[in-house]
């Protein structure tokens, strides 16, 4: 039986002490993307998260991802614990029953990977109308690049290869015209995510000393034909 186990280090290695799992593929939580890459590649008979690495974000959005592969509906995945030894099981093709630890256990955060706050209310930010972007339409974000989803004068959605963590700084800059715009900026939320394209991290920016002015140009200039004001 083929077995693949995730877990934040200290527990990895008090499962991989446990005769079940000695013989495990075992990936540390950091390690996410090479698990999912063997987990895709090798199909295991069960996949063992950590219940604590469950709970987070990224184990949440394993979770979801390896559920969201028809390819994958054979593969058991198993909450287990470091701490006792007790692990929850889907069953092939089931659900995953994952332990809940009230509202912020790994159900109630798999359901905000998988639709991340639309708005950035957390920071106050809908304080004027947000329109839906065209896709392709790139910002940097600390020179980064990173995709818009929409746009307000005050706060955007982004979708970026690099890490954004809550409460951030950073500098977003695009070009407006021939005119590069730049202005200091907040990440209000973030949540990781696992599509086939590869991870990503989707997130609210909150702008701190935006010009109005061009971010309403560049809003007008690249905003989705059927956008509706929120």
């Amino acid at each position: 039986m083929s077995i693949v186990l995730i877990a934040e280090p200290d527990q990895l290695s008090v499962l991989k002490g446990r005769s079940e799992y000695s013989d495990a593929q075992a990936f540390t939580d950091a390690e996410t993307p090479a698990a999912l890459e063997a987990i895709m590649t090798g199909r295991p008979d069960i996949v063992a998260i950590e219940r604590i690495f469950a709970k987070k974000s990224r184990g949440a959005a394993l979770i979801n991802r390896i559920k969201a592969d028809t390819s994958l509906e054979t593969v058991e995945i198993r909450i287990v614990s470091a701490e006792s030894g007790a692990s929850k099981s889907s069953g092939r093709g089931g659900s995953a029953a994952v332990p809940a630890a009230g509202p912020s256990g790994a159900a109630a955060t798999a359901a905000a990977v998988a639709t991340p706050p639309a708005a950035l209310d957390q920071k106050g930010t809908r304080r004027a109308p947000r329109f839906r972007i065209i896709e392709g339409i790139e910002v940097l974000i600390d020179g980064n690049p990173a995709m818009l989803v929409d746009l307000s004068t005050v706060g955007a959605q982004v979708v970026s290869g690099t890490l954004l963590k809550p409460n951030q700084r950073v500098r977003l800059s695009f070009t407006e015209g021939a005119k590069p715009v730049r202005f200091s900026a907040g990440v209000a939320w973030s949540a990781f995510e696992l599509p086939k394209a590869g991870p990503r991290y989707r997130a609210g920016i909150e702008f701190f000393d935006a010009d109005p002015d061009a971010v309403g140009r560049f809003c007008d200039t690249n905003r989705a034909e059927d956008s509706k004001r929120n």
